[in-house]
């Protein structure tokens, strides 16, 4: 079980160096972040961008491109379209998002002929780090998918438990969260997570053990669980917490982000290889974690 962030940088490093292929590269944070998983040894570097401010901002720096390659592609869009080429083509094995927007690298993923389907849904599962709980805490789906079906929260599930088992965690505890912790038939989320927690106990949900409904309080706090007088596995003892939708979602992990204390990492899962998509208000020490993250993935 991993409790700090900081192990995701010691758990890459046994695991053989990725190469990393950064869609517009330029970018100050990125190149920043870049930069110090390259001084752990992390990752082999594909800069894909506008070479003359990549080579400015590595200046600035004090980043060697020694150790990079860099591949001059000016428009953002192509860059794009070009890293996810140099992945889909077994050249890289991770995708990063540099400076260009969110739906182009998306576009280039998701392209049928071209991209990195793996036809599965992708989502972004976040991992954060509190001094307010006892280990990592989970989060799925944040960034990806805005009004995920009964059928989408499946593949959210399924996409984050891969995540943790290839970070060795072998059964995550799932909560599949709500307003409520009772089930209520007119509101349709309580209705999900107790059919998912259903097919969780028949072997519909492999490889984790997943209850709700629950409220964030119960997955988080154990007493807040006995309180309300909930036997449950997960509760106080929470891994991975799927949320109805993005807003709530989006509000948890900005909540977590800039009022809770915490430092998060993200990925994509759901495509061929994982898919480090940070936001602009994400910090360097995110970013570079969120490297580490796709890097320590088994």
């Amino acid at each position: 079980m991993i409790i700090k962030l900081n192990e995701l940088v010691e758990l890459a490093k046994k695991r053989p160096k990725r190469k990393i292929a950064i869609a517009a590269a330029d970018d100050y944070e990125v190149l920043e972040a870049i930069r110090n998983a390259v001084k752990e040894g992390l990752v082999e570097p594909v800069l894909i961008g506008h070479k003359p401010k990549i080579t400015t901002i590595a200046e600035e720096l004090d980043f060697d491109m020694n150790t990079c390659e860099i591949i001059h592609v000016p428009d953002s869009v192509q860059a794009a379209m070009e890293a996810t080429r140099l992945v889909r083509e077994g050249y890289a094995d991770v995708l990063m998002k540099g400076l260009v927007s969110t739906q182009y690298l998306l576009r280039a993923v998701l392209d049928k002929e071209n991209g990195l389907r793996s036809g599965e849904l992708l989502s972004h599962v976040a991992f954060f780090e509190s001094p307010y709980y006892h280990k990592l805490l989970g989060l799925t789906d944040a960034a990806m998918n805005v009004s995920p079906t009964f059928e989408d929260k499946v593949a959210l599930i399924n996409n984050a438990v891969d995540a943790f088992h290839r970070l060795g965690t072998e059964i995550p505890k799932v909560a599949v969260i709500g307003s409520v912790e009772t089930i209520n038939p007119k509101m349709e989320a309580t209705m999900h997570a107790a059919t998912l927690s259903m097919m969780n106990k028949r072997n519909q949900i492999r490889g984790c053990t997943v209850d709700g409904p629950l409220a964030l309080d119960n997955a988080v706090s154990k007493k807040s669980a006995e309180l309300k007088h909930i036997e449950s596995d997960v509760a106080g003892d929470v891994d991975l917490i799927v949320a109805p939708e993005i807003n709530g979602a989006n509000f948890l992990y900005k909540a977590l982000n800039f009022i809770g204390g915490a430092t998060a990492a993200a990925v994509i899962m759901g495509a061929r290889v994982p898919i480090v998509l940070t936001s602009r208000a994400d910090s360097e020490r995110s970013k570079f974690l969120s490297i580490a993250l796709a890097a320590a993935m088994d």
